[in-house]
């Protein structure tokens, strides 16, 4: 059904579940070490493996990891909780069981403000909890690297047992058309204040931030929720969206010709923007959790909760408001700097002493069009803000003007060295020899009589024609301004 049709009947209640991988130097429970990347079931070990005889051992910064994230998220942090046994049977699960938090979790009852379109959400958290994850199947000879159609499948333990926080909000209802906005709007917010808690790189192509989407719907007028289904691990904001987008369309479609809803987990596909049926959602009763009894019930102290409180940095809203009046930014240019992942990038070139009008510029247009170009992000680029902060001061020096300093970040970004080095070997500093410049312009002027003429004549306009000249004929070395001034002093017009 088409979009806007499903929404003119239905409403949507959204739910996300959304899993992050802390960036802990060694697992949850034992110290095998988290790199990502490594070659495959080189990271293991008896506990993570759940060989006979091993105990788990809780990871100290793990659990200040997941605090941090509670009191950012505006939990109350409880006084007591504890692990339990989640017990499934899934390949890449070597204990057949998960040690996760059930109906104790750590952290709950928070929110989180998402704004979209001029209106602000207010996301209810029920719970973060902390769990471990499961390996990977990697699935081999298929077209999608999905099982189906696979001649074989291998598994990699090397994730088994990373630390991971399970953040679940509440049901959110009254988002109407902008579900989907709303839905991807809450994953980036989420995805800015873990980052900025430093305790996860949260990079969702590698997997260390996962969201399951949730969505139901209801008739228009009806108070009883319709029944969900959960597209699990969409990888990527714009997946976010998109998925939530699909599964409106589908469920109406589904329940407009009579049909019903079968509670179940989806998977999303990124070529058709569509989901397809994975398995019947299975209910907590079904995982038949109880206590973990190698792990002792955990009891923060309030003393080092406020402690670890005290160590919160500036969280991402806070910190956009304060850079919006700083930077003199429309709330246009500031959500374009945002979704760009400029903000980290323009505060540390301006902290080298940077205008933040320039370092907005360069950032935000030529470097991120060098991004685009090279499908990466931003941060990715081989250039750091202190090269970009050094271009800048060469500009204001009056040795480079704009173009060369694109001509440079050229160079950086293909490896020929740090801007001094690119200037030096390219020779691409700005002409500021009194006599040389004077020189091309005598010969710009007698190639130009006729342009010379106009100038003479008082079109001071034509002017221009000759600066361009003057810059080709520099190759761009020129200071434009110096030479505009020289031709009309030469030519009586100044």
């Amino acid at each position: 059904m088409d979009y806007d049709e499903a929404l003119a009947k239905f409403e949507p209640v959204l739910g996300i579940e959304t899993h992050i991988e802390l960036g802990t130097a060694s697992k949850m429970f034992c110290g095998c070490p988290t790199a990502f990347g490594a070659e495959p079931n080189t990271q293991v070990c008896p506990v993570c493996l759940g060989l006979p005889g091993s105990l788990p051992v809780t990871n100290h910064a793990a659990i200040e990891g997941i605090i941090k994230i509670g009191l950012a998220l505006n939990c109350d942090i409880v006084e007591w909780c504890r692990f339990a046994r989640k017990n499934y049977f899934y390949p890449d699960m070597p204990k057949n069981y998960q040690i996760s938090q059930y109906d104790e979790p750590l952290c709950v009852e928070g929110h989180l403000d998402v704004e979209v379109e001029g209106e602000t959400y207010r996301i209810g958290i029920e719970r973060v909890h902390m769990e471990e994850d499961t390996g990977k199947s990697l699935h081999v000879g298929g077209s999608t690297g999905r099982i189906h159609g696979a001649e074989y499948s291998l598994v990699d333990y090397n994730r088994a047992g990373i630390p991971l926080v399970e953040i679940v909000t509440k049901p959110i209802p009254a988002t109407g058309d902008r579900a989907p906005l709303v839905a991807r709007a809450y994953a980036t917010e989420l995805r800015e204040l873990v980052r900025s808690l430093g305790v996860s790189d949260v990079r969702m192509e590698q997997g260390s931030m996962r969201c399951d989407v949730n969505v139901s719907l209801m008739p228009r007028g009806a108070e009883k929720w319709g029944t969900r289904t959960e597209t699990k691990n969409v990888n990527s904001l714009r997946s976010v969206e998109r998925s939530v987008r699909s599964e409106i369309e589908r469920q109406a479609g589904v329940l407009d010709a009579g049909g019903t809803i079968v509670q179940e987990t989806r998977h999303f596909h990124e070529d058709t923007g569509r989901t397809t049926s994975g398995r019947s959602k299975e209910e907590a009763q079904d995982y038949r959790y109880f206590p973990e009894p190698d792990l002792v019930p955990m009891a923060p102290a309030r003393e080092w909760v406020e402690e670890l409180r005290a160590t919160l940095p500036e969280l991402p809203a806070a910190r956009r408001g304060r850079i919006q009046r700083e930077w003199n930014l429309s709330d246009l240019e500031l959500r374009d700097v945002v979704n760009a992942g400029a903000v980290d990038l323009i505060e540390a070139t301006v902290a080298q002493g940077t205008d933040a009008a320039a370092a907005r510029k360069w950032w935000m247009n030529e470097l991120s069009r060098r991004a685009t170009e090279q499908g990466v992000e931003l941060a990715d680029l081989p250039i750091t803000p202190e090269q970009v902060a050094r271009v800048q001061a060469m500009i204001s020096a009056g040795e480079l003007n704009d173009k060369l300093a694109r001509k440079v970040f050229e160079g950086v970004l293909a490896g020929e060295g740090g801007p001094d080095e690119v200037v030096a070997a390219r020779g691409l500093k700005v002409v500021s020899d009194e006599g040389e410049l004077s020189s091309v312009i005598d010969q710009v002027i007698a190639g130009n009589a006729d342009v010379a003429d106009k100038i003479r004549a008082g079109k001071v306009a034509a002017a221009g024609a000759l600066v361009g000249a003057v810059m080709k004929a520099t190759r761009g070395q020129a200071d434009a301004g110096r030479a505009r001034e020289l031709i009309l002093e030469k030519l009586g017009a100044s």
